[in-house]
């Protein structure tokens, strides 16, 4: 049995769970998602809690059994609490600011970077070098925040760029004199 698929997922207050067909549907004060679930795993939702069970313990359903689980739990996660992903910049001149919605990168090229966030993403900045990426679909988050790390990711030697808060860059040693 899947360590993590035979955990039960409870539904905390506000939040709806509906089951149509193979598509699950969350709904709660922040909006509505939904995911689609593999026909043969059976999500089973019993007053506030739900289980996903596999039919049989072969390979491939032992792989799906929790990633069903963990996408249903992602979703009401999202719509309780919300993801977030903070990226940092680092380089002299390397800047960003919010534009309206639009998000203007000034990351050492000829030319500022204009990116339009897509419509469920908020994009803060709280600071010059600091960008704060929110909203309520733990994929699409991670996705708009390797996007915009991917303009100018971070480089071994001086150690400018973007990255996430939390990532440590390997530096390298530059060019010994002799």
């Amino acid at each position: 049995m899947s360590r993590v698929g035979k955990l039960p997922i409870t539904i905390p207050d506000g939040i709806k769970v509906e089951k149509q067909g193979n598509n699950i549907v969350v709904k709660g004060s922040k909006g509505s998602l939904s995911e689609a679930i593999h026909p043969e795993i059976k999500v089973i939702i019993e007053g506030n809690e739900i289980r996903v069970e596999r039919p049989d313990d072969s390979r491939f359903f032992r792989s799906l059994h929790g990633l069903s689980r963990t996408l249903i739990h992602n979703m009401i996660t999202g719509l309780t609490e919300g993801f977030e992903k903070k990226l940092e910049i680092v380089g002299v001149g390397y800047r960003a600011e919010l534009n309206g919605k639009t998000l203007v990168l000034l990351l050492g090229f000829s030319h500022p970077i204009h990116f339009v966030p897509p419509e469920d993403i908020i994009i803060e900045v709280p600071a010059q070098n600091m960008i704060s990426i929110k909203g309520i679909e733990k994929q699409l988050v991670g996705q708009v925040a390797a996007k915009i790390r991917s303009f100018r990711p971070p480089e071994p030697y001086k150690g400018k760029g973007i990255r996430y808060e939390d990532e440590k860059v390997r530096r390298k040693a530059g060019k010994a004199m002799v």
